[in-house]
């Protein structure tokens, strides 16, 4: 489970990195030579943590580990960045940059769905100061929800990768900030498109690991799922996607894969790939009744899935920079 050790740990890792400037990967197409500036310029809050959506995920998991450890270590550090860091006049300034041309698509839409997360993760938050800093992000969670509401019924079909374009994945961090924020029209949208893509999906072949996945796309399609449809329904679908689970079956998706080269970043991702399996696992397990034999064989997996993982978020920068939030996930569900 998700210990206050755990928490300490990971708060420690993402501290020395969010606000870490360089090496930094930015995400722009260059209008004219004076688009080039540094990226703290560019982005006055997510400039650190290599690349603009690892720092606002970064944020998310300091804010979510102060929530739910209040007088853990870091608390005091956690809460000064994050007041530091959102403010009125450095939103403006992200906010800004999203209405450059060209910069319609930036991010769309894993960058959009942690922003949202990190939007509706503050709004809930148990400590004041931090729970202020969601009206102060506000305007730039409106910008990310707009675009989604935007995109999503133009998006004919979904994307089925492991990586950071995948849909069911936006799709389940973007209900979660509809629900909490009160949202209808976005949820209405987000609720359209999962089942518009995924509801007749059946006996799913589960064609993976890909050598750079950090996500699942069987099992991360299963917790969006899992999240947009009733209970019942959601048992029904489930029975159906993967209908050969109770005998192991797909057999890839109970074994671990296995990083060969931690210092390569996006081999580097099948870490992330064995903790979000984790997470999928853990939370999809926890959908089914409680009689259900294959709870215990998806909390097995997801077991196994955090071991090969866990003590890759820290050591290599490549993974580093982002592989501690994907641990919280597996280990909260868990």
């Amino acid at each position: 489970m998700l210990t206050e050790q755990h928490a300490v740990r990971f708060a420690d890792v993402a501290l020395g990195h969010v606000t870490r400037e360089y090496p930094h990967k930015l995400d722009q197409v260059l209008s004219g030579p004076d688009d080039l500036r540094t990226p703290s310029t560019l982005h006055p809050i997510f400039h650190g943590s290599f690349d603009w959506h690892s720092c606002v995920h970064a944020y998310w998991l300091l804010a979510r580990l102060l929530h739910l450890y209040p007088p853990m270590a870091h608390a005091e550090r956690i809460r000064a960045l994050i007041t530091a860091a959102i403010t009125p006049e450095h939103v403006a300034a992200e906010v800004d940059y999203l209405s450059r041309p060209h910069a319609a698509g930036f991010e769309r839409p894993y960058g959009w769905a942690w922003l949202l997360m990190l939007a509706a993760e503050l709004k809930r938050h148990s400590d004041h100061a931090v729970q202020q800093s969601a009206a102060i992000l506000a305007p730039l969670a409106d910008v990310f929800a707009q675009r989604f509401l935007a995109w999503l019924p133009k998006a004919t079909y979904p994307i089925r990768t492991g990586v950071h374009s995948n849909t069911a994945f936006a799709l389940a961090l973007g209900s979660q900030y509809a629900a909490t924020c009160a949202h209808g029209e976005l949820m209405q949208a987000v609720r359209h498109a999962g089942q518009q893509w995924y509801l007749a999906d059946r006996d799913c072949q589960a064609w993976e690991p890909g050598g750079e996945d950090f996500l699942s796309p069987a099992l991360i399609e299963a917790e969006c799922m899992r999240r947009l449809l009733p209970a019942t329904k959601f048992a029904d679908w489930f029975d159906a996607f993967l209908p050969r689970l109770a005998q192991g079956e797909p057999a890839t998706l109970f074994r671990p894969v296995v990083a060969s080269d931690r210092s390569d970043g996006r081999i580097a991702h099948l870490d992330g790939l064995n903790l979000s399996r984790a997470w999928c696992w853990s939370s999809v397990a926890a959908a089914l009744p409680q009689a259900d034999p294959r709870r215990e064989m998806m909390r097995e997996a997801a077991r196994r899935h955090v071991e090969a993982s866990l003590d890759a978020v820290s050591g290599d920068y490549m993974g580093e920079h982002w592989l501690a939030t994907f641990a919280a996930l597996a280990l909260e569900a868990s």
